[in-house]
């Protein structure tokens, strides 16, 4: 005889069938064994917390669930981050070694690298506790409502405008500027193929509206790793002719210190600051990437977050070194504008075009990691109580599109991005990096949160750092916008 206990479910619930029976294997059980029925909670991974909202999309849904599909591997987040870091910003770090001089130079790259590095590990720590899965979630658990849509506001305005950047670039480097000739230009002659509207709008179409379309960002760990190998490839080539010319003996004498002698080398410096400060931020993806990590721990991000600061600090200081001795004072802000002219070594022109058609596909597979985050975000600020957008393919596509169709309008409006390039770095990026991260860690100190004195002596240091770095910049921007009719060092 069977005996059935059954109670009130929700849609949320489950029946889970529990059979005691003999141990003869076909066998009726006795009066005493029963069929127990127990309610659990439906857990597939898919949901926040493991549960759903009210205003969950069903029609979206998986109609059977399985396993929960496992997450990014170590290397695979160490890609992701990477990727997140190593982007347009990467070409303006030979014009700062140019202003900073090499030993400066140098010295605040690593400098820079370290301290974003510590701030990382402080981020996941504070995400841990707070058992937040987005850098919003985190600023809001700690700093309240108005912080965080302070803070996502800061990630829409500095996401949204390095990846108009990163759209403009392309465009410039296949089709051409007032200054210099495009790729396209250069194979084919001038005609509508060529026209730089055309070819932005080819490839969002072709290459990053498929590639933006994923939901999870451990689904770009392949594209990262290949936009990693790209930046590696640029390095060497850089390296290997500045090599050459030095042996030729044709190199400048590169400047060891800053040059102070003139009132336009110290407003330089003031616009190059916040460059270098820029030039690590990535914290706006380190709670996804921690969320979607196989296994995940403090320990294990730490590992990740150590591992590409010193792949990041390796490539920014041989790109700054390499640039800069190959090109001299004649660097511009956008070292791959020099990549147009003969470099005075053989297969110059070839090696032009690797330049340039490689940093292309290195800038179309660092969007996606940018978009995600923007995508996130803008979805946290508007649909505030939703559930996550990978419960929604509907509303993920929809955000995808919207968003990939306003950066294209925005790129084909802006003939010039580099003012507005500094002036995020000087505002929005200084305070992802430093500024937010700093008072979290603080706020929650006063809390039982542990932090130790040294942790404690660096948040401040850092928080300092940000508010002067921001200050500083915005003076020289808005100095350099008075004295040079074009933002270029």
């Amino acid at each position: 005889m069977y005996v059935f206990h059954i109670q009130f479910i929700n849609r949320f619930w489950y029946i889970h069938l529990h059979a005691c029976i003999m141990a003869s294997r076909y066998s009726p059980g006795a009066d005493d064994k029963f069929v127990e029925l127990h309610l659990k909670k439906l857990e597939d991974g898919h949901g926040k917390n493991d549960s759903y909202h009210e205003n969950t999309d069903f029609d979206n849904l998986p109609l059977i669930y399985g396993e929960k599909k496992p997450g990014s591997g170590l290397y695979g987040a160490v890609f992701n981050l990477t990727t997140t870091i190593v982007g347009a910003g990467i070409m303006a770090l030979p014009a700062t070694m140019k202003i900073l001089g090499l030993i400066l130079g140098l010295i605040l790259i690593i400098l820079i690298g370290v301290l974003s590095e510590i701030s990382v590990e402080i981020l996941i720590r504070c995400s841990v506790h707070c058992k937040a899965e987005s850098y919003g979630e985190v600023v809001e658990a700690t700093l309240g409502k108005t912080a965080k849509v302070l803070s996502e506001i800061c990630i829409i305005v500095n996401n949204g405008g390095i990846m108009v950047v990163y759209l403009i670039i392309m465009g410039d480097v296949l089709s051409g500027s007032l200054k210099h000739a495009g790729v396209f230009d250069e194979w084919l002659g001038h005609g509508f193929w060529d026209h730089r509207k055309l070819l932005i709008l080819l490839i969002m179409i072709l290459f990053l509206a498929p590639l933006c379309a994923l939901d999870k960002i451990d689904s770009l760990s392949s594209t990262s790793a290949a936009s990693v190998v790209l930046a590696v490839v640029f390095v060497l080539i850089a390296f290997i002719v500045a090599f050459i010319k030095l042996v030729q003996g044709t190199n400048e004498r590169p400047r060891l210190a800053p040059d102070l002698g003139s009132k336009k080398a110290i407003l330089d410096l003031l616009v190059v600051v916040p460059i270098m400060a820029n030039a690590y931020v990535c914290h706006f993806n380190v709670p996804p990437i921690y969320h979607e990590l196989e296994g995940r721990s403090p320990e294990k991000m730490n590992q990740v977050s150590r591992t590409t600061t010193i792949i990041c600090v390796l490539v920014y200081a041989s790109t700054a070194i390499a640039g800069y001795l190959l090109f001299g004072n004649d660097t511009e802000s956008d070292v791959l504008t020099n990549f147009d002219t003969d470099l005075g070594v053989p297969f110059s022109t070839a090696i032009n075009y690797i330049v340039r058609i490689g940093y292309v596909l290195h800038l179309v597979l660092v969007f996606p990691v940018m978009h995600f985050s923007l995508r996130q975000t803008m979805d946290e600020l508007v649909c505030s109580g939703s559930p996550p957008l990978t419960e929604s393919r509907k509303r993920c596509l929809g955000w995808t599109f919207l968003l990939l169709g306003l950066t294209y309008i925005v790129s084909t409006m802006i003939p010039n991005i580099w003012t507005a390039f500094k002036f995020t770095g000087a505002t929005t990026a200084v305070s992802l990096g430093f500024t937010f991260p700093s008072l979290v860690a603080l706020k929650l100190s006063q809390g039982g949160f542990e932090l130790s004195q040294r942790e404690r002596s660096i948040c401040w240091f850092m928080l300092i750092l940000a508010v002067t770095v921001s200050i500083v910049g915005i003076i020289g921007n808005i100095y350099s916008l008075n004295t040079q009719p074009e933002s270029e060092f």
